[in-house]
């Protein structure tokens, strides 16, 4: 295995890591499982420094992880929905990646934040909460029926924990990400 590789995969074992300590000191825990957390943290950092493919591998290794730590399990497909997938799709936060490194590297790190970690955290919260908002309407229907609510409306709504999440990681990400790309630098594909 070549350095490269060796790093890469270090430092995807080291976000892991990083994501499962920071949901363990979650702030909340929601009734039918998810939690207020900065788990998403790493994840969304190792994307914008080292592309989508880090961040999906990354993000599909941690939410077997989680699976594994805190599982709620009612059908196999809403596993797939609720964990890999879900935290695969925060990797596609370093769609722009490039953009991200490239006005960091010309010394604009505020506009690389605005047009590029901003956007991506976005990119990336929006797709975990679709594939968290598709499970509840396809398995957690019921929840809502009980309480007299539309499914998808109930969804989107219980769903929004991943939204508020991406708020505060958001914030860390900003304090964070300049500081650690100087550090790091620009690696070479």
């Amino acid at each position: 295995m070549n350095a490269r590789r060796i790093r890469s995969a270090a430092e995807i074992g080291l976000t892991i890591a990083l994501a499962a300590v920071l949901h363990l000191v979650a702030v909340w825990q929601m009734p039918q499982g998810g939690s207020y957390s900065l788990a998403m943290l790493p994840l969304f950092v190792l994307a914008l420094m080292r592309g989508v493919g880090p961040g999906m591998t990354a993000g599909a290794l941690y939410g077997l992880l989680d699976l594994a730590m805190k599982p709620y399990i009612y059908h196999p497909v809403q596993v797939v929905l609720d964990y890999p997938l879900a935290y695969a799709l925060v990797g596609l936060a370093g769609l722009l990646s490039v953009r991200w490194r490239r006005l960091h590297a010309a010394d604009r790190p505020t506009a690389g934040v605005w047009t590029a970690v901003v956007p991506g955290i976005i990119v990336g919260a929006l797709g975990r909460y679709a594939a968290h908002v598709a499970s509840g309407v396809i398995f957690f229907s019921s929840y809502a029926l009980e309480l007299g609510e539309a499914p998808l409306w109930y969804s989107l709504v219980y769903n929004s924990f991943v939204l508020l999440s991406a708020v505060a990681c958001a914030f860390a990400v900003v304090a964070v990400l300049p500081p650690l790309q100087s550090a790091f630098g620009v690696r070479e594909r």
